[in-house]
């Protein structure tokens, strides 16, 4: 969790939820597409993350420098995964 975001332990729960809630809507069909680009948006609220993981050993707890780089681009394939799921 970066340093320059407040209350880190709420936010954690905050955001667990909201992955739970919006895993839940996409099974109720007329929630399906909303709940799909909220996926699409933590996601790229997420890449905040993983971009601030890089910054340093402590940061990226203790993973390789190349996991930390490789879910950079995962998480773009996440995002059209998702969205390639919109119309279906």
């Amino acid at each position: 969790m970066p340093d320059y975001l407040p209350n880190h332990k709420l936010l954690v729960a905050l955001s667990g939820i909201f992955e739970i809630a919006l895993g839940i809507s996409i099974c109720i069909p007329a929630l399906k597409s909303v709940a799909i680009y909220g996926l699409i948006a933590m996601l790229a609220v997420f890449l905040l993350v993983h971009v601030y993981m890089l910054k340093d050993e402590k940061t990226g707890s203790g993973l390789p420098k190349w996991i930390l780089i490789s879910r950079i681009p995962l998480q773009f394939v996440l995002m059209y995964w998702a969205y390639s799921y919109i119309n279906l």
